[in-house]
Formats: structure tokens, C-alpha cells, sequence
């Protein structure tokens, strides 16, 4: 199995970081994404990252990467085994892509004015949130899941676009702490991820 990840793609991230919750033992190859190699390329020629290869199997989308590490590798499970639940948490994930993600993005590649109000509206939604972080130990659930995976690698990066973490509350501070501290995500980091952190 090997995983072509960018080093500081948010989404890139999500996946290693389902990798590391699992213990899966995978190649994680580091490339720029503007110079995609040519054996990545031979399978997607989109060049995309994250790209997960296992065998004839090529996935290039970090969701559904992350889904299909969790049902190939059950234990310990990420989702709820109930179909409610796991469609529940799907449609949880869905909300933060198009509601935060979307955002982050936008202030990543938009202009310094689009960017701006992009940092306020993904602030003030993070802050008007906090309640349900504040509410349990997890994401809306008292165990670890993939929504977690997919929320704590854009937690991780919001100092890194002037968005303190401490700024939005204790429940979001104490939950970022959570989370940043398993050895999971530790080991997920790449060392440009690393050094985000310490930059801000």
C-alpha cells in the first residue's frame, strides 16, 4: 500500500491521519503538487493528492480514502456500526468540507479583500460552534471517529492563516488539545506540518 501525499495539504493529511489512528503499516511518498511524479501519474493522471494505492486499487479522493482505510481495517473502528450513525457522521463531514473547508481554501487562494472575509466568516462559525465543542470529548460523540480525522488537520493549520486557536473559546482550545496530543496525529505529521506549529 502506498499513499502519495502533498506535505502540507489539509486533506492529505486527513488521510495519513487515518492511517497512523489504524497502525497500518503504508509508503507515504511526499511530492509537490505541482510536480507530480510519473509513476502517480501512470495511475491518476490527475496527479491529485492525496492518491491511496493498494494492488489494481486507485483512489484519489481523501473521503472516500479515508472511508474504505476503515472498512478494509476494522479495528479500532472509526465509525459507529449502526447505519444511522455512520450516515450521520458522513453527513457531519460533508458540513465541515462545505462549510470550513470551503472557507480555508478560500483564504488560501482568493484575493487579500475575498481572503479577509473569508477568515472572518470561517472564525465566527468556528466561535458560533462552540457549544457542541464544548459539549463532549469528541466532535458530537464521546469516542474518536473520522470526523475528528477530518476536523483536526484543519484545527491544526488555523494559526498558520492568523486564526488563534485560544481566541475561539475553551471548549475548542481543550478539544484541539485532545486531539493534537494522540500519538496518531503526532505521527501523522509531515515535517512541514510540523513546522506550522511552530511558526505561528
Amino acid at each position: 500500500m502506498t499513499l502519495y501525499s502533498s506535505p502540507d495539504c489539509a486533506l492529505s493529511h486527513c488521510a495519513r491521519l487515518v492511517l497512523h489512528e489504524k497502525g497500518v503499516t503504508c509508503n507515504v511518498e511526499y511530492f509537490d503538487i505541482n510536480e507530480p511524479p510519473e509513476e502517480l501519474l501512470e495511475l491518476n493522471p490527475n496527479g491529485s493528492s492525496p492518491t491511496l494505492i493498494e494492488r489494481n486499487l486507485v483512489l484519489y479522493d481523501s473521503r472516500i480514502i479515508m472511508e474504505y482505510l476503515d472498512e478494509r481495517f476494522p479495528h479500532p473502528p472509526l465509525h459507529q456500526m449502526d447505519p444511522v450513525s455512520r450516515a450521520n457522521a458522513r453527513m457531519l463531514i460533508k458540513r465541515i468540507d462545505q462549510d470550513w473547508y470551503q472557507l480555508y481554501d478560500e483564504i488560501l487562494n482568493s484575493g487579500e479583500k475575498k481572503a479577509a472575509r473569508a477568515k472572518k466568516m470561517l472564525r465566527e462559525s468556528l466561535i458560533a460552534a462552540a457549544p457542541i465543542f464544548d459539549a463532549q470529548d469528541y466532535f458530537m460523540s464521546d469516542e474518536y471517529s473520522l470526523i475528528d480525522c477530518a476536523l483536526a488537520p484543519l484545527l491544526w493549520r488555523l494559526g498558520s492563516i492568523g486564526i488563534e486557536i485560544p481566541s475561539l473559546g475553551k471548549g475548542i482550545t481543550a478539544y484541539s488539545n485532545r486531539v493534537f496530543s494522540r500519538n496518531a496525529f503526532q505521527n501523522s505529521l509531515s515535517p512541514a506540518e510540523k513546522q506550522l506549529m511552530d511558526s505561528v
